[in-house]
Formats: structure tokens, sequence, C-alpha cells
């Protein structure tokens, strides 16, 4: 009998990057599986960002983003996941020069058709700078009524440091939204602290922060959670092994950590996986994985 809770939220999760094989031959026909396959390996951080937004690129249309919507909820629903937030890059849509709030509209109206709560996360691309992250904000502030509740940044930490963000965060922050940031996932503990110091309330991976032991005592004491994603750290090359990944570390240290699946297509993982992952790889015991699933209800940014 599986361990794996039966109730769950995901916290943690990419739209662009939980698009299936499948739903790229429905969004593309002309498709073949191998141009897929090929898209879709890569050897590192680096490779990955390039197959996501090989992924992205063929989203061209709202449509396109209402059906990777659909079967991503249709998953989730199957894994028993009753609360999502989902992190759509809007960086990459204005990059892309598509219109954003039709983009938007489309994904929340399909959203809208499931009985699971779903909540945004509107995402810019740190390497890109700083003025089109201000563009992502300015979105998040004005679609706020509309389902999103956070503004964050991903992409390339060494290329987009955390600090270059600073007041975008101040005033996403004094116009009520909350604030999460990719950290600690490429780069060291130096990179969670700067996110920290921006008013990051969540931290996406932030597993370097086991090299710090100051920061794992910080993140102890005041409460943060790290978004842990195993199999993207290990799919991507950020930890060499399944056994490295310091995910039961920083859980036994008293680090609030929440289990996600970031780019479930990307990383051939699920929610139940991930759980399973933690239960067969590091020891997690029934008990632990039940106070992890009630974790991703507690530091979710809408309370129960």
């Amino acid at each position: 009998m599986s361990n794996v809770p039966d109730s769950k939220a995901e916290l943690h999760l990419h739209l662009e990057g939980s698009v299936e094989p499948q739903t790229l031959r429905e969004l593309d026909p002309s498709l073949t599986l191998a141009e897929i396959d090929a898209a879709f390996h890569y050897t590192d951080f680096l490779g990955f960002l390039q197959s996501y937004i090989w992924i992205s690129k063929r989203l061209k249309t709202p449509e396109h983003y209402a059906l990777a919507t659909k079967h991503l909820l249709e998953r989730l629903e199957a894994q028993g996941v009753s609360y999502a937030e989902i992190t759509l890059s809007a960086g990459v849509i204005l990059w892309k020069e598509q219109d954003f709030h039709a983009v938007f509209d489309a994904v929340i109206g399909e959203a809208a058709r499931f009985s699971m709560r779903v909540f945004w996360i509107l995402d810019a691309v740190r390497q890109f700078g700083v003025a089109p992250a201000a563009q992502v904000a300015e979105l998040a502030i004005e679609r706020a009524g509309d389902g999103v509740v956070a503004f964050g940044i991903g992409g390339d930490e060494a290329r987009g440091p955390a600090k270059w963000f600073a007041e975008i965060y101040q005033e996403v922050r004094e116009k009520g939204l909350h604030l999460t940031c990719h950290a600690g996932e490429t780069t060291g503990p130096e990179s969670v602290w700067e996110a920290l110091a921006i008013g990051a309330e969540r931290v996406g991976h932030g597993i370097r922060a086991i090299e710090d032991p100051l920061l794992v005592e910080h993140l102890r004491a005041k409460n943060i959670p790290l978004e842990i994603c195993i199999s993207s750290n290990i799919c991507t090359g950020v930890v060499n092994s399944i056994e490295a990944h310091p995910v039961k570390k920083l859980y036994d240290s008293g680090v609030p950590i929440v289990l996600n699946t970031d780019d479930p297509a990307l990383f051939h993982t699920s929610l139940n996986r991930e759980y399973e992952l933690a239960e067969m790889h590091f020891g997690f015991t029934r008990g632990e994985l039940e106070a992890l699933a009630a974790n991703s209800f507690r530091y979710s940014f809408r309370q129960f």
C-alpha cells in the first residue's frame, strides 16, 4: 500500500514545463516524437533552459495555453491535488510578443472549469534584466483580483542576481502580493540570503542552503519554507545523484520544506512520484510524508 498522502497541494509548478509530448502533438500534429525527444534531451541546467524555451515557443495561442492548463489540472486532480499555485512564465510570454492578457484570460477560464483551487504566480526571467521584470510585476499587480497571488523570478541565477530586483519586490509587496524567488539551485547559499534580503517569503529550491549552517538555522527560526523539487535537481545536474540530494538533511535540521514537481514533463515525474522518492530513497516515514503534505497547505499563499 502506498504511503503517499491522498490530499496535497502543489506550490512550485511551471505551466510550460508541464506540457507533455502528447499535448505538443495535439498542438502541432506535424511534430514527430523524435523531434520532441530531441528537444526534451539536455545534459545540464542551461540545456534544460533551452528545452523549456523550446516548449514555450510551441505555445503560440491563448488556446494552446488553455489546453496545457486543462491537461495539467486533469493530472493533478488524479493525484489528489486540491490546491495549486501554478507559475506562468509571463516574462517569456512578453518576450514572445504575445498578448499576455489574452493568454491569462484563457488559462483562468480553463481553470474555472475544475473544482480544485487554482492560483497563479507570475514569473520574470532574471537574466532578461530589470526592465522586463518590472513589466511582469505590473501585470501581477494588475491581475491580482483574477487569481494572481505572487510574483517571482526564475531562470539563470548567475546571470541575474536577486539584488537587481529589490525595488520591484518592494513595490509588489506594497501592493499586497506575495513574493517567491528561485535561489540556491545552481549557485550557493549566498543566493538564498540575497533572495531573503529582497523579501522572498518562500524559496524555490534553496537546496544549497545546506552548505551554510547559519542559513539553515535562519530558515528554521524564521519558518521560511523551501520548495523542494527532487527530480528537477537530479535531471538538471545540480546534484550529482539522488543519494547526494540534501532533502532529508534539510528536513531533519528543522527547515520547513514542501515537495513539488517544478517541470514534471521535462523531469518525467509527478507529485505522487516525488513523495515516493522521499519515502524510498530518503526514508521519510508515513507520518513525515503526511507532515510534508500538511506543509503544502500551510505554506500556500492562500491560507486555509
